[in-house]
């Protein structure tokens, strides 16, 4: 059974900022001789691995919602240079916008059951995506999306 995280996405204000950070980090991985991928790294490595790789996405909270997720093609623990275990939650580059879900502030992340998690926004509601992003969190504030 398909699983999912749910986690804030500190520092951007947006999708487009999430998108360009993305874009940024593969641009500095291409001109390090890395082969690019996102990835975030956590302390805490999630239990339910096969779960989450059976097609979850990570789900991000961007100003008090959440509005978007990109899909965990790989969990891969290591231990940094001080000993501390970490994790890698690697995604597709790729930005899904997704209908937007209100959510309070918590650490780390959390496991958000499919059935639970906000839909994709179809391309018929793809015209919500060309709106400002200030725009669209008033009309989230009210209620309207």
């Amino acid at each position: 059974m398909t699983l999912n995280l749910v986690k804030l996405c500190v520092g951007a204000d947006s999708i487009e900022d999430l998108e360009a950070w993305i874009d940024f980090r593969r641009a500095e991985m291409r001109r390090a001789g890395v082969t690019p991928e996102h990835f975030h790294t956590t302390r805490m490595i999630p239990k339910r691995r096969d779960a989450l790789l059976d097609g979850g996405s990570l789900y991000w909270v961007i100003k008090g919602n959440v509005q978007c997720r990109q899909r965990l093609i790989d969990i891969r623990p290591f231990t940094d240079e001080e000993g501390i275990s970490r994790c890698r939650l690697v995604f597709e580059p790729e930005v899904v916008p997704t209908q937007w879900q209100p959510r309070r502030a918590f650490q780390g992340w959390r496991y958000l059951k499919a059935s639970e998690a906000p839909a994709d926004i179809a391309s018929a509601d793809a015209g919500l995506q060309a709106l400002p992003p200030e725009l669209r969190q008033e009309l989230a504030d009210l209620g309207l999306l």
